[in-house]
């Protein structure tokens, strides 16, 4: 049996995006995104929760996701997740896991001035796509 490994967020970048290219000479930009909870507890009382999540994008992908998007910008994202291990200084293995993004769609994009501007895209950006306007 073949398992499925698909997530899907809505959320608000929490930072700038960060771009940086492997020694190949391939793009990624890490980016984090905030989503949001609200449930009324036993009492009816309004609780909220914030979940980050690390998303990774690359090639053209982490372009335009670096070329667009600022801090405070609302983003869709479709990818998987994928955890990844390395070892510290110490020699200790540390993990990370991260949503690796493989479509985008731009919901509205800050401005300088944290005013939001909607965007409409025709379509989903996709891996390897140029942005469709």
């Amino acid at each position: 049996m073949r398992g499925i490994n698909k997530v899907i967020i809505l959320g608000r970048l929490g930072k700038n995006p960060e771009l940086r290219n492997t020694s190949s000479g391939t793009s990624v930009t890490s980016i984090s995104v905030a989503t949001n909870e609200s449930w009324l507890d036993k009492q009816q009382n309004k609780q909220e929760r914030t979940h980050w999540h690390n998303v990774v994008l690359w090639d053209k992908l982490a372009e335009n996701a670096y070329k667009y998007l600022t801090k405070g910008s609302v983003i869709y994202l479709e990818g998987k997740l994928q955890t990844r291990s390395w070892e510290d200084k110490e020699g200790k293995k540390q993990y990370a896991t991260e949503i690796v993004a493989n479509q985008m769609q731009y919901v509205t994009v800050a401005k300088k001035d944290d005013t939001k501007a909607p965007v409409v895209v025709p379509e989903v950006v996709k891996e390897n796509e140029d942005i469709p306007f």
